[in-house]
């Protein structure tokens, strides 16, 4: 097991109990936050898969995804009042998940020669759309909507490694300073509460 898969699984438990505690908190049932998890942890990598017709999806081609899942459901139901304290552990595991997903998006995009732009798209589509979809089936608006730097800070991360790409750099380094750049990024915006500007009056209007 390498590294970036290592955290690519820590990823996606963080982001299963993430959706476990949403779903707990709108009182689901053990069905419905075991789908919640999973689809915060799947889901942007099962829409990605899905609009670059790339087979097996991800986690229907690798059981250890189901596995973690189910651990973090589990360990949620278990110890659900010591979780929901660590905000600032599982806010850490939370951005080391999505520069990996987003990168690993980015990679198989890559991998299938879509073109760059459509590469990126897709691994910011792998990052944050499980939790669009968490956020649609629980009733909210989804968060990258309407107050974090999220996707955009997934966005540049994928600008950083489209560029690095064209210098002769080791992969391994190449790969973890595009993710620090998501990581360094998503912790400064959170940290001072930076959003995107809102348009809330017509730019020519009185």
């Amino acid at each position: 097991m390498n590294i970036i898969y290592a955290i690519d699984i820590i990823g996606t438990f963080a982001f299963a109990i993430s959706g476990a505690l949403v779903a707990l908190k709108k009182d689901f049932d053990v069905f419905g936050v075991i789908i919640i998890a999973f689809v915060t942890a799947v889901g942007g990598g099962m829409v990605r898969d899905v609009l670059i017709n790339a087979h097996p999806i991800n986690w229907i081609g690798d059981i250890n995804y189901i596995w973690t899942i189910l651990t973090a459901v589990a360990i949620t139901f278990l110890f659900r009042s010591r979780i929901a304290p660590l905000r600032k552990t599982m806010f850490l595991f939370d951005t080391i998940g999505i520069s990996v997903f987003t990168l690993l998006g980015l990679q198989k995009g890559l991998s299938y020669n879509l073109h760059p732009f459509i590469a990126l798209v897709m691994g910011m589509v792998s990052a944050v759309f499980g939790g669009v979809i968490r956020d649609v089936l629980t009733r909210k608006v989804p968060l990258i909507f309407k107050k974090e730097i999220y996707a955009s800070a997934c966005l540049a991360g994928g600008v950083v490694y489209l560029i690095l790409g064209y210098f002769n750099i080791n992969e391994d380094i190449h790969f973890i300073i595009s993710a620090t750049v998501i990581i360094i990024i998503r912790t400064v915006v959170v940290k001072y509460e930076l959003e995107l500007p809102k348009i809330k009056n017509d730019l020519f209007g009185k």
